[in-house]
């Protein structure tokens, strides 16, 4: 579950290697290629909004608990004192607000479920760091690499707690679904993560593509889907709006993860904040390598045969060209744009009017752009 970028926008190719030609343009949208200013203006404001009903949220935990939620958005250092930190690119409560503009609804009244959308979001970083080891994120040390396992969890828990707290407080007369909504999402993340962890411990010749797409949608589509679907609610908007606008943000949470995944190949560290092959080093099955592992090819032997031992120092570049040799870069490319393609077919059922989509056809137009 990756974050966006803050600054220009380009397509993860040229921000990792500089163009490719052989790679068709990124999807864009009624008005041609943006430069990121739209999104970059929509993320700042639902940043904004929201923060202040998180840090109210936050603010009410246990003392045990409260410091290392602070930690872990940016607000507190590990010894308590304040910091101004990164707490994310907003991306998920922009588009609660976003889908809620978009079906004729006052974002304001939407704020809540885009603080509880990001709380869940953020409970799913604090557990995928532990189960992952991932030691840095937002280019500092992890909760759980500061405060250890179990603090980091509980931490996690309790966030997940207060997302569905702030619904259940909500008056709004759509909080009721939308907690329901809520809930059932974190449900179909937490089967994501499982099968994610399940195909860590198979081989390598023993993954489907369509078992991985399955997972990336279930891990990363259903939550992004989930935000867009409650901004749908809170504007009153019918059944089928909402399930269009749900299936919006699935599409565009997968081409998402997949940009994610080519940045956790070949993107810059300095820029992303983890290191460079960190998921190939783990032997991770992201998108891009399933694709390189079940062609038939040379070059894909040769990946399954690295991919059967633990890593070894020398091995990441071998493995990165494996997987480019056997297909997997150009695959998850193609891919990515054909889900944005979808996406923005099923935004088109919801919200025929592009003036009223705008909002949503820029974040959008935003995942396909990001470099790290």
């Amino acid at each position: 579950m990756g974050e966006f970028m803050t600054e220009t926008q380009q397509s993860p190719l040229s921000a990792v290697e500089g163009p490719r030609p052989d790679q068709g343009p990124a999807p864009v949208g009624r008005h041609g290629p943006p430069d990121g200013q739209e999104a970059a203006v929509i993320l700042e404001r639902a940043r904004a909004s929201v923060d202040p009903e998180l840090r109210r949220a936050v603010e009410s935990l246990p003392a045990s608990t409260r410091r290392i939620a602070l930690y872990h958005f940016g607000w507190q250092h590990a010894d308590g004192t304040p910091a101004a930190g990164n707490p994310g690119k907003a991306i998920r409560p922009a588009l609660v607000l976003a889908a809620a503009g978009a079906l004729g609804g006052h974002r304001t009244t939407a704020v809540r479920a885009a603080a509880a959308v990001e709380l869940v979001h953020n409970f799913t970083l604090l557990h995928d760091d532990v189960m992952d080891r991932d030691a840095t994120r937002r280019h500092r040390p992890t909760a759980w690499a500061v405060f250890g396992d179990a603090d980091a969890v509980l931490a996690g828990d309790s966030l997940q707690a207060l997302a569905h707290r702030l619904l259940a407080d909500d008056p709004h007369p759509a909080s009721s679904a939308a907690a329901a909504r809520l809930a059932s999402c974190v449900v179909e993340l937490c089967a994501g993560q499982h099968a994610d962890t399940v195909m860590e411990r198979r081989g390598p010749d023993d993954i489907t593509l369509d078992e991985v797409l399955a997972m990336a949608e279930a891990k990363t589509g259903a939550l992004l889907g989930c935000a867009c679907a409650l901004g749908a609610l809170y504007a009153g908007a019918d059944e089928a709006e909402v399930e269009a606008l749900d299936a919006f943000g699935r599409e565009a949470g997968l081409a998402f993860q997949f940009i994610d995944d080519v940045i956790g190949i070949w993107g810059d560290p300095t820029r992303t904040g983890k290191p460079a092959g960190a998921d190939l080093m783990a032997r991770k099955k992201s998108l891009p390598v399933v694709a390189a592992l079940t062609a038939d090819t040379q070059a894909a032997a040769e990946l399954t045969e690295l991919y059967r031992l633990p890593y070894r120092d020398g091995d990441l570049e071998r493995t990165i060209l494996a997987v480019e040799r056997a297909g997997g870069r150009d695959w998850a490319q193609t891919q990515a744009a054909d889900r944005m393609a979808r996406a923005l077919d099923h935004l088109s059922c919801a919200v025929p009017d592009p003036e009223a989509a705008g909002g949503l056809l820029s974040l959008a137009e935003y995942v396909t752009r990001r470099s790290e």
